[in-house]
C-alpha cells in the first residue's frame, strides 16, 4: 500500500483532531498493575524453581531452565491476570470506560449514520456459502431500516476461472434476488499483489472516497444489522476512534474439533476479551475482520511498505492487521476492542490439520512483526506489546520444547553422571550439595496448571452468577462440557507445541519443512492423520522410552507430554468426525446459545437454497460458454482487447478450446478467454454449432438430457 500513501500525501491535510485523550492515565494504572502482578508472580515462581533444582541454579543447564521457565510462566500469567480482571469487571456490569458505556442507549440510537462500505475480500472460497452469508448480512441490515447508508463490495483475488466465473454468476443472481443493483458490487483483481492488504488497498484507490467508514468481513464472517448500525453510530460519536473491533463468536461447528473451538470461544472469551479491552483501552489491536475502520484516516496513515530486511523480514507484510492498528495509533487515532458489541460471528477450521495449516501461515506473519516491533518508528508501547503478544503465541512453543529438552539433559546428568559438588564457578573450599525436593516440584507444577485452568472455572462461575448457564444446556452439562474441553485441550497442547515449533524454525530459517500432506476435507482420514502425526508419535515414543530407561520417576513426569504425542493420529481422526460432534450435541454437550435460540441472521445463513444452481457434470467454464443467459452476463463483465498481438493470441486459444475442449488450455489461458468479450461471444456461437461427436457437441447433448 506504499503507492497509496504517496498518492494520498498529495491530498489536503485532514481536519484537526478533537479534544485531548482522557483515558490514558487509567490505562497506565491498569497496565502497571498487570505488569506488577505478572512480574511479581513470575519472580516468586522462578525463585521457587531455583530451590527445587538440585544445584539451585548453580549450573548452566539449571540457569537455562530458570530463564525458559520465567519466560513461559510470565506468558501464561498475562493470560491469567487478564482473565481475572475480566471476571471482576463482569461482576460489576462491564468496564464503564468502554465506548459503549460512555454513551446511553438513547444517545446512540439517536445518532444519524454515515455512508459505510461493507467489504468482503475473498480468495477461492466456497462461493455458495460465502454469498449466502453476505445475503444474510444484507437482509439483516435491511430489517433495521438503514440499508440506504450501506454499500457492499465483494473483492475477489481468485485465480481459477471455474471459481471466479461462479463468483460472478452468483453475485449477479444475488443482485437480482435482493434488488441490489447499484448497491452490491463485485470486483476481481487480475493481478494478485500483496495478499489481502493489497486487495483492500486496490478497493480504497478505486472507491475509498465514496464512504466514511469501511466494515471488513472475512468470507466466513457475519455481523448482525443491529451491530453494524451501532458500530457506525459509535464511530460518529467518537471522532478520535480510527478502528473499532468486535469480538467474534465462533459458530456453525459440525465436527467435534469445531464444536470444541466454538464452545471454548463462547464460554471463555468474554472473560479474556473484557480484561484485554480494559487493559488496552484505546490502544487495542485490529484482527483484520469484523471491525469498522475510519476510511480517511486509514488511507492516510495505514499504508504498508515492504519490509527491508532479509529472509522472513523482507517483502510484503503477511499479517497486516496488527500493523495497521499500530499505524493508526501512531497517527493519533484510537483503536478499541468492544466486547459488548454482540452478534459478531466467524467459523472455526473443521479439523486439527486445517487449524495447523492456518497456523503455519499465521506464525510467519506474526514473526515478521518482530522487525516492526523493534524498528518501527514512533509506535506506541502498547502496540509494540501487542506485537510481542502475537509473537509469543507461536514462539512459546519452541521455548517449551527447549525447556523439555533441558529437563531431559538435567535428568540424564543426575542419573548418568557422578554428583558434582563443585559445578561451574564454585570454589573447592565451598562445595554445593545437591538437594532433591520432588514434593516442591509437584507444588510448582500444580500452581502453574492453576494459571491455565482457573480462568476456565471462573468463566463457569461468571455464567452462574449472571444466570446464563441455561443457554449452554444448564449448569451440570456446562460443567461436563468444560471438563471435556479441558481433557482434549491437554491432549492437543503437545501436538500444537511440536507443530508450532517446526513452523517457527521454518520461518526463522526461511525454509518450509513438510511432514506430510495437510487435510483439506471436512474429516481427516487415518492415512492423512498417520502421515501428519507420525513424526510427533515417534518423538513421543522415543522420549518416553528414554525416560523409562533413565529413571521411573522421570518417565512418569514425561507422560503428560508423551502420551498426547503418541495418540496424536487417533486424536486427530476422532476430532474431525462430524458424527461425534452431533452425538455430543444430541446429549446437549458443548452447546452454545446460538444453537438453542439462533438469531434471524443465522437462520438466514441456514437457508441453503442455491444462489446459482449447478448442473453436475458441467464445469462452471462450460456453463459460461453454453448457457445463453450466463454467457451474456459474463460478456457484460469482460473487456474488448483491440491490440493485434492480443487478438491473435486469443483467437488461437479460442480455436484450440473449440476443437479440443477446455482441458487443452491452462488455467491462465482459460482466464484470458473469460476476460475477453469477443472470445466468450465467439465460443458460445461456435459451440452451439458443433458436430454431435465433438467435445462441445457431447456437452450440448448432456445439457439437453439434464434439462429433460
Amino acid at each position: 500500500m506504499s503507492e497509496l500513501m504517496q498518492e494520498l500525501a498529495k491530498q489536503p491535510t485532514e481536519k484537526a483532531s478533537p479534544a485531548p485523550i482522557r483515558w490514558r492515565g487509567l490505562a497506565f494504572i491498569r497496565r502497571s498493575l498487570l505488569a506488577l502482578c505478572v512480574f511479581g508472580q513470575t519472580t516468586v515462581a522462578s525463585n521457587y524453581l531455583m530451590w527445587v533444582l538440585p544445584y539451585h541454579g548453580g549450573t548452566w543447564v539449571e540457569i537455562g531452565l530458570v530463564v525458559l521457565f520465567a519466560l513461559l510462566y510470565a506468558w501464561i500469567a498475562v493470560g491469567f491476570w487478564t482473565a481475572m480482571l475480566g471476571f471482576v469487571l463482569q461482576l460489576f456490569g462491564g468496564d464503564r470506560h468502554s465506548l459503549l458505556k460512555r454513551h446511553s442507549a438513547r444517545e446512540i440510537a439517536a445518532t444519524p449514520l454515515a455512508k459505510t462500505a461493507v467489504v468482503m475480500p475473498i480468495y477461492h472460497e466456497p462461493v455458495q456459502r460465502t454469498l449466502r452469508g453476505l445475503r444474510a448480512v444484507y437482509r439483516d441490515i435491511e430489517r433495521t431500516g438503514q440499508l440506504h447508508h450501506f454499500e457492499f463490495y465483494i473483492l475477489s483475488d481468485s485465480r481459477d476461472p471455474n471459481v471466479w466465473l461462479e463468483e460472478q454468476a452468483a453475485w449477479q443472481r444475488l443482485c437480482d434476488e435482493l434488488g441490489a443493483d447499484g448497491r452490491l458490487f463485485y470486483r476481481r483483481r487480475t493481478v494478485n499483489l500483496n495478499y489481502k492488504s493489497g486487495n483492500v488497498a486496490d478497493f480504497l484507490r478505486r472507491w475509498g472516497r465514496r464512504s466514511d467508514y469501511m466494515i471488513v468481513l472475512d468470507a466466513d464472517s457475519l455481523l448482525s444489522g443491529r451491530t453494524l448500525v451501532r458500530m457506525v453510530q459509535l464511530m460518529e460519536l467518537e471522532p478520535r476512534t480510527g478502528i473499532l473491533q468486535t469480538c467474534p463468536n465462533v459458530i456453525n461447528g459440525q465436527s467435534l474439533f469445531a464444536r470444541l473451538q466454538q464452545f471454548a470461544n463462547r464460554v471463555y472469551s468474554p472473560l479474556f476479551a473484557t480484561g484485554l479491552a480494559a487493559v488496552q483501552m484505546g490502544d487495542a489491536a485490529f484482527w483484520g475482520h469484523n471491525a469498522i475502520i475510519r476510511v480517511d484516516a486509514f488511507m492516510r496513515h495505514c499504508g504498508l511498505r515492504k519490509l527491508p530486511g532479509i529472509g522472513l523480514f523482507r517483502g510484503p507484510i503477511m499479517s497486516h492487521d496488527f500493523v495497521e492498528a499500530a499505524y493508526m495509533g501512531r497517527a493519533g487515532y484510537e483503536v478499541w476492542l468492544e466486547p459488548g458489541l454482540g452478534e459478531s460471528y466467524e467459523e472455526s477450521p473443521p479439523t486439527l490439520a486445517d487449524e495447523l495449516t492456518r497456523d503455519e501461515r499465521w506464525s510467519k506473519g506474526n514473526l515478521q512483526h518482530l522487525w516492526i516491533m523493534l524498528f518501527g518508528r514512533k509506535l506506541r508501547l502498547a502496540h509494540r506489546m501487542a506485537f510481542l503478544n502475537g509473537i509469543m503465541a507461536y514462539l512459546a512453543s519452541p521455548l517449551w520444547l527447549a525447556f523439555l529438552a533441558l529437563t531431559t539433559v538435567a535428568a540424564a546428568q543426575m542419573v548418568l553422571a557422578p554428583i558434582d559438588y563443585f559445578p561451574e564457578g564454585h570454589q573447592a573450599l565451598f562445595p554445593l550439595w545437591p538437594e532433591w525436593r520432588p514434593e516442591w516440584a509437584i507444588g510448582l507444577a500444580l500452581s502453574t496448571l492453576a494459571l491455565l485452568f482457573v480462568p476456565k472455572f471462573l468463566a463457569i462461575l461468571s455464567l452462574l452468577l449472571t444466570r446464563q448457564t441455561r443457554p449452554f444446556g444448564g449448569f451440570i452439562r456446562l460443567l461436563l462440557s468444560v471438563l471435556v474441553e479441558i481433557v482434549i485441550s491437554v491432549l492437543l497442547a503437545p501436538v500444537r507445541m511440536l507443530a508450532h515449533s517446526r513452523y517457527v524454525l521454518g520461518a526463522i530459517f526461511n525454509v518450509s519443512l513438510h511432514w506430510g500432506g495437510q487435510n483439506r476435507t471436512e474429516e481427516t482420514t487415518w492415512k492423512q492423520a498417520i502421515l501428519n502425526q507420525l513424526p510427533g508419535t515417534l518423538v513421543g515414543l522415543a522420549w518416553s522410552g528414554f525416560a523409562l530407561w533413565l529413571d521411573p520417576l522421570f518417565f512418569f513426569w514425561s507422560l503428560p507430554v508423551a502420551i498426547p504425542l503418541i495418540l496424536a493420529a487417533p486424536t486427530s481422526v476422532l476430532l474431525s468426525r462430524v458424527s461425534v460432534g452431533q452425538a455430543l450435541a444430541a446429549h446437549r454437550l458443548l452447546l452454545i446459545p446460538e444453537e438453542i435460540q439462533p438469531p434471524a441472521l443465522l437462520l438466514d445463513v441456514a437457508d441453503e437454497s442455491q444462489l446459482l444452481p449447478h448442473l453436475d457434470g458441467l464445469s462452471r467454464f462450460e456453463e459460461a460458454i453454453l448457457l445463453p443467459r450466463l454467457n451474456r452476463m459474463h460478456q457484460s463483465l469482460a473487456r474488448w482487447h483491440s491490440s493485434n498481438a492480443r487478438r491473435e493470441s486469443l483467437e488461437r486459444l479460442t480455436h484450440l478450446c473449440l476443437r479440443e475442449g477446455p482441458a487443452a488450455l491452462t488455467r491462465n489461458e482459460l482466464s484470458h478467454l473469460c476476460q475477453d468479450k469477443a472470445s466468450l461471444a465467439w465460443l458460445h456461437k461456435e459451440a452451439w454449432r458443433s458436430e454431435p461427436d465433438s467435445f462441445w457437441g457431447r456437452r450440448l447433448a448432456f445439457l439437453a438430457a439434464a434439462e429433460n
